[in-house]
């Protein structure tokens, strides 16, 4: 199973590892710091070996990179990863954005339906099944949601069940969520965020959420 460090420092850019196993394009490595698509929140960029992954994705406990078919490497091989820590940091921090609004919404409306989310690195969404305009609703999450950033509370984040690879994220005296994605320390990381309603189609509400500013000052609790 691969070592996923990116969950015990997702703040780590580059990591020294070897290859584990090689299908054609396909490898694995031992220890990994490069994210795969999951819960919604998208593949890290970057590259093993020097060569760019064009996709990475989970099976089994382990992480498949997909490089270029003549990258040559053999299991056994030593190789570098590296990650865009620019991407990185902006899915941190949108991800963890989009778990603050649904948790504030879960709060405010109690049988809405989640239906769907994606964290890009530009915005994230959130999918509902609800019957009505959520405009004033989202108005007021908006508003809790950068208060909650700005008091930079502190984010704790672990497993539930290590040999299931099942993991949280815990805001004490807010919420605690499954969630298996990378995380920030504090909620002040986030920056000011800035939310809208969309309407995807009928019985359906969407909420986006966008950075305000680009880089905000890294700040611990």
């Amino acid at each position: 199973m691969t070592q996923k460090v990116f969950w015990e420092d997702p703040y780590l850019t580059e990591l020294d590892t070897i290859v584990t196993d090689v299908q054609g394009a396909d490898i694995k490595i031992e220890r990994t710091i490069f994210y795969a698509f999951s819960g919604g929140q998208e593949s890290d960029t970057g590259t093993i070996g020097g060569y760019p992954v064009s996709n990475a994705r989970k099976s089994n406990g382990d992480i498949i990179y997909t490089l270029a078919a003549a990258h040559g490497l053999q299991p056994g091989h030593p190789v570098k990863v590296i990650i865009d820590w620019g991407r990185r940091f902006r899915l941190m921090r949108l991800h963890l954005a989009a778990e603050i609004v649904l948790e504030l919404i879960r709060q405010s409306l109690d049988s809405i339906q989640k239906a769907g989310a994606h964290i890009g690195e530009d915005k994230a969404r959130i999918d509902f099944i609800w019957p009505s305009n959520m405009t004033s609703i989202v108005q007021e999450i908006q508003i809790k949601a950068n208060a909650l950033i700005c008091a930079n509370m502190e984010i704790l984040s672990d497993y539930s069940n290590r040999y299931a690879q099942e993991r949280f994220w815990e805001i004490r005296g807010f919420a605690k969520v499954p969630c298996g994605g990378t995380h920030l320390h504090s909620t002040g990381e986030i920056g000011e965020v800035e939310l809208q309603r969309r309407n995807p189609g009928r019985g359906k509400e969407r909420v986006e959420i966008a950075l305000v500013r680009e880089e905000p000052t890294r700040v611990k609790p």
